[in-house]
């Protein structure tokens, strides 16, 4: 039987940058090699707890998904759908909130963290129950890995205890998922060193014009030292970055030279910009080729098949708390 694996992207923006691709995209593209079976939802539900904007949700909805399709997401492989149309997300996220306290849900980051930027009495629920519907989201599926960043972590612990406790109360229903920890997985560097990010504004979009490119790679600093000097690439963010777009034999070649000095940074940078270029050409003109209405109907039968699958579950869950006087 295959292992199951589940993952989501968060339409809080359209942008997919080049960090988003070899931390999560490049993950599942390998598993679509494997005998996983791929589950991928768009979280637009968690993302209204900062988006009021309908409009543009809609729009990043179908952006992140038209990147991912552009970036060889195969939907043969991968059962894409929308969070909000499948109602066991929130028919579940009930059940468990109601065994969750109240003490819990004040230890879960997402509440520290809101409290960092607002006063207590303007959280939403929303934000504040975040985790709950999270650990619906993981646990109506029933899957065995989930790739959790370190900022996750705590998310994945409370949905197994949850999971733990639900069992405990009606008996074995929800499978403890494991964390899916890929060493491979590569976090991308720029500028100064911080992790490619929307937040710092410091990111490479796989639709990035190539005139915009040029600038960025550009502004890259690098150290003082003169061109002859020997230099340790591994403290070059020029270098950090381009060995993601090099094959061994290439890496090991700059890496020799990097340490032998007569190496110009700015060889380096017009070196980065063609690797990267060249990376997401095809992804550009994939992108353009993918009109509006295929993504709509990719998502519709998402969907139908999520039913399908979360419809079981939720029976089970609704039968066990008594929701249910019987089961079909």
């Amino acid at each position: 039987m295959k292992k199951r694996v589940l993952t989501w992207v968060k339409p809080t923006s359209d942008v997919i940058h080049l960090g988003n691709y070899f931390g999560a995209i490049k993950q599942i593209l390998n598993w679509q090699k494997e005998w996983l079976d791929i589950i991928l939802f768009v979280a637009d539900m968690h993302a209204t707890t900062t988006l009021h904007d309908w409009e543009t949700l809609r729009k990043n909805i179908i952006g992140l998904v038209r990147s991912y399709l552009a970036s060889w997401i195969n939907p043969e492989r991968v059962l894409v759908f929308k969070q909000s149309d499948v109602a066991g997300h929130v028919q579940l996220w009930w059940v468990l909130a109601s065994i969750t306290t109240l003490g819990y849900m004040k230890r879960m980051h997402a509440y520290k963290d809101a409290l960092q930027k607002w006063k207590s009495d303007e959280i939403t629920m929303g934000t504040f129950n975040y985790p709950i519907l999270m650990a619906a989201d993981i646990l109506l599926y029933d899957p065995d890995y989930v790739p959790v960043g370190k900022d996750q972590k705590q998310h994945l612990e409370f949905t197994r205890d949850i999971a733990e406790k639900f069992n405990s109360i009606y008996g074995e229903t929800f499978k403890l998922p494991q964390s899916w920890i890929d060493k491979n997985v590569a976090t991308i560097p720029w500028i100064d060193g911080r992790k490619m990010s929307k937040s710092y504004n410091n990111f490479i979009s796989l639709l990035e014009d190539d005139d915009s490119l040029l600038k960025k790679i550009r502004r890259i600093p690098t150290s003082p030292i003169p061109i002859d000097e020997p230099k340790n690439p591994d403290e070059c963010n020029v270098f950090n970055m381009l060995k993601h777009f090099l094959s061994d034999e290439e890496e090991k070649k700059i890496r020799n030279r990097y340490e032998k000095g007569g190496l110009a940074y700015k060889e380096v940078k017009d070196l980065l910009y063609e690797k990267i270029k060249e990376f997401l050409a095809p992804i550009k003109r994939a992108y353009q080729n993918i009109p509006d209405e295929e993504i709509k109907k990719l998502l519709a039968q998402g969907a139908q098949k999520a039913n399908e699958i979360s419809s079981k579950k939720i029976e089970d869950v609704y039968f066990k708390v008594g929701y249910l006087i019987s089961k079909s």
